[in-house]
């Protein structure tokens, strides 16, 4: 009895610049948001859980 291997090649997925733009973009978009939210919300709450991460990276929050 004969066993036959196959054997299957992956080739990598290589994004072109428009894609890698895109999501260099959105990243950006998504960073900026957060940093809004979090660095200047007047939600007590939001404000005190991220307070001391603000200040030990020198973004100002006051």
């Amino acid at each position: 009895m004969s066993v036959s291997a196959s054997s299957t090649i992956s080739t990598p997925i290589v994004a072109n610049s428009a894609t890698r733009i895109l999501q260099a973009a959105m990243a950006v978009c998504f960073g900026m948001i957060i940093v809004g939210f979090v660095g200047f919300s007047h939600i007590e709450i939001v404000h005190n859980a991220a307070h001391d991460t603000r200040h030990a990276n020198a973004f100002p929050c006051h």
